[in-house]
């Protein structure tokens, strides 16, 4: 009786996207995204089976392989990991991690989540050090954001949160909205623009002219609606 090494070596040796996904499955659903998810989970497969020598502890047969396609793929819907760049994150990692064995799904998953940093935003901590910073009352119309998603955040957060929470809770209110925010990017969902810095300079002088016409101006609102 021939070993099971030497019965499933070579099994997959000329993978092919679909191979394990049959492709009237994936036509018949009417649900584009999950049609493209089913592909992408194809190519990921196969790139995992080259990068992980013992993929066949996980995936010992053809069975196997292809029940395990449709958790992973289920998994990435139900987490929110719907795009070929999200997968690409998780694949980055997935490269420079010291294993044989083929990750979780779950662990997957935390691999698609890109860091600020590699999305061009502060680190988590510079972002909230500046939110914090900015929600200040005396910095009420002078704080300076360097990114959209900074601002969004601090909104959602609440700046009187920001004011009155400690620092380690604080953080932990950005770090969730942090989250959100960066998965809104991902999405591409709008973000909320900060608003426009206020002139360097207000001249706060009232002169006569100024109050006559602000006066003639209002009459005018008033004659008008009584009309």
């Amino acid at each position: 009786m021939k070993q099971v090494s030497a019965v499933t070596q070579g099994l997959w040796a000329t993978p092919k996207a679909g191979e394990f996904i049959p492709a009237d499955e994936v036509q018949a659903t009417q649900d584009e995204g999950r049609r493209q998810m089913a592909a992408a989970i194809n190519d990921l497969f196969t790139e995992l089976r080259l990068i992980r020598s013992a993929w066949r502890q996980a995936w010992p047969d053809k069975e196997t392989y292809r029940a395990a396609k449709v958790q992973w793929m289920q998994a990435f819907l139900d987490e929110g990991i719907r795009t070929q760049g999200q997968i690409e994150f998780g694949m980055i990692k997935a490269r420079k991690q010291v294993s044989d064995f083929i990750p979780s799904p779950g662990q997957f998953i935390e691999w698609c989540k890109p860091t600020p940093e590699m999305l061009g935003l502060p680190s988590l901590v510079t972002a909230h050090r500046e939110a914090v910073r900015n929600a200040h009352p005396g910095m009420a119309g002078q704080g300076k954001w360097s990114h959209d998603a900074v601002w969004h955040t601090a909104k959602e957060c609440g700046f009187e949160s920001l004011n009155k929470l400690d620092a380690a809770l604080s953080l932990k209110l950005f770090d969730r909205n942090y989250t959100i925010t960066i998965r809104r990017l991902l999405d591409g969902l709008p973000l909320q623009t900060m608003p426009k810095a206020l002139p360097a300079k207000v001249d706060g002088r009232i002169t006569p002219e100024i109050g006559n016409g602000a006066i003639a101006e209002l009459r005018a609102q008033l004659m008008g609606a009584s009309r």
